[in-house]
This record gives C-alpha cells, structure tokens and sequence, in this order.
C-alpha cells in the first residue's frame, strides 16, 4: 500500500511538472496502472485479507473505492455472489454480461447489437474491455442512487469528491482536447488491464447449471484457473493469479497464497480433483478460444444453423 501511495504521488508530481504537454497521456497510462493495483487492495480489503479487524478493512476498502471510482459496498456483495457460485449458470454475476456469452446456450438469447458482438466476441474481447473501468463507476453510481449500499451517502460523497477533483486537475491544467484524452487513455488501459487480470481466472473453465451439485472443493476448483508464472506475475496481477487457493481460502492474506499453491495443488492430484494451471498467454488463448465457441452457433449461415437446431 505504501509503494502504491508513493507511485500515486509520483504521477500527481509528472502531472504538474509536466504541464499541458502531450507526454501527459504516457502519464495517464503510469496512473491507469497504478489504480488498478489500488483495486487490487481492495479487492484484499474486500475478502479481510489485510487485517484481523474488520473495521480496519472497510476503511482501506472505502479509502481505496474512492481512488478507482467503485463502490466499495456494491463490489463486495456482487463479488460475495461470485464466490458463493463461481461459473454457476444464474447464480454467478460475472456471467450477466449482456454484450458477452459464455456458453452456446447464452449466445442464443443475444438479441440486437448485442447478438452481433456475441458473434465475434472472440475478436471484440479486449477491444470491449476499454469501457470496463467506465462501467464498473457507471454501476457503482447506479447502486448508490438505489440505495443499495449500507452508506449511500457516504459512498456517494467518496464517489463524487474524488472524481471532481480529478477532474478539476485535469481541465485546469491540460487544454480540453488534451484532458479528454487523458480520461480516455486513463480509464481505457485501466479496463483492459482490470479485464485482463480478471478474465484469466474463470472464463473457459466449465459452467455448472443449478441441477449439478457438487461439493465446495470441487465447485471451487473446477471453474478456476490459476496463472503460473514468477514473482512478476504475482505483482502483475495482484495475486489473482493463485485463483483456486483464493476460492478456497478466501480470507488467506495475498502473500500466503504462493505458499499454499503446491499444499493445494498436491492435495488435488492425491484425490483425483483436476487441478488447472496455464501461463498468462496460454490462459488468454484459452478463454478467446471459448468465446468464440460461445458464439460459433451465431456466424452459421440460417440454413446451416436451423438445420443444427433441428438435428
């Protein structure tokens, strides 16, 4: 956290030294990292994994909601449902994506533009993941209007005042063509890279119906996928990448994870439990692979996809 506010502070420095120069949108891309990594730890606040006091963890998880513009409250409970049912069709809310399908079956339902970029959605994956960032505010906003956090007006205030300041920054010293490439830049990488880290965990790993019931060690680690890698990739992507420890022991602070990586992986080998592990482009060819099986039904031509139905 403290390397984290350090680096923050080095960007705001770039931004004023800097001045309205076009090297500021090379900033822009430092900060949009550096606000995923702040998500990062609240995603650990989050989950109790800082702190044994669950105060002390809401208030690193409200302090860093502010910095990226989530609600803190809205992303908890829809992350606890993730959890409770990861990969689970109708239960788990990473698969409600209206312009993605994650099964053949969803891509069926796709209507309007959204049935057309189900369609390539194999192609369009990352290219979607610009407006990631966007919407998670767009929702943590919504949420709040509905009063569907415990303090929508404190959520609010920490919504609000950041993102005025932030603005104000940016229209102050940066002309306004310049400012406004600076959000796009900004909150573009920030989705892809927010998307980028998350997408590897689950997408293309099996999806449950609510007929199939299987015990919690086995519905944690069948719809999960870890990422190998060094230390780098542990940095990289927050500890996301140890995904299967994390669904198990979800309070286990981030550093312990690489420490109960081989204990878990070897427990799944002794009892026949398949255990996924890939490394980080191997893990994105896999989940570009399933979506663009997801929408194969979709690019058929009607003959052909008529035929299939009725077959």
């Amino acid at each position: 956290m403290a390397i984290n506010v350090l680096l923050l502070g080095a960007g705001g420095l770039a931004f004023a030294l800097l001045g309205d120069s076009w090297w500021q949108l090379l900033n822009a891309a430092f900060l949009a990292i550096v606000f995923t990594q702040f998500a990062f730890i609240g995603h650990d606040a989050g989950h109790h994994q800082i702190y044994t006091s669950r105060r002390s963890n809401s208030v690193v998880g409200y302090a860093h909601g502010a910095v990226t513009g989530i609600s803190f409250r809205w992303w908890v409970a829809k992350h606890n449902l993730h959890h409770a049912n990861p990969n689970h069709e109708g239960d788990d809310p990473d698969l409600d994506i209206a312009a993605l399908a994650f099964s053949r079956k969803q891509s069926e339902n796709k209507t309007g533009v959204y049935r057309w970029v189900t369609k390539y959605q194999g192609f369009l994956f990352f290219p979607l993941l610009l407006v990631e960032a966007v919407m998670l505010r767009i929702a943590s906003v919504d949420a709040v209007l509905r009063r569907e956090v415990k303090r929508p007006v404190m959520e609010a205030v920490l919504l609000v005042v950041p993102l005025a300041g932030f603005l104000t920054a940016l229209f102050t010293v940066l002309s306004p063509g310049l400012a406004v490439l600076f959000i796009v830049v900004h909150q573009g990488l920030m989705g892809v890279y927010l998307g980028s880290c998350f997408a590897p965990n689950h997408k293309g790993m099996p999806i449950l119906t609510r007929e199939e019931k299987v015990d919690h060690l086995r519905k944690q680690v069948l719809t999960s996928r870890n990422v190998s890698g060094g230390r780098w990739v542990d940095v990289l992507l927050g500890g996301l990448n140890y995904q299967i420890e994390h669904h198990l022991f979800p309070h286990m602070p981030r550093v312990n994870l690489r420490r109960a990586q081989p204990v878990v992986q070897s427990f799944c080998e002794r009892h026949g439990v398949p255990y996924m592990q890939a490394g980080l482009f191997a893990s994105y060819a896999m989940v570009l692979r399933h979506l663009h099986d997801a929408g194969a039904a979709l690019r058929r031509p009607p003959a052909l996809a008529n035929a299939a139905s009725e077959s």
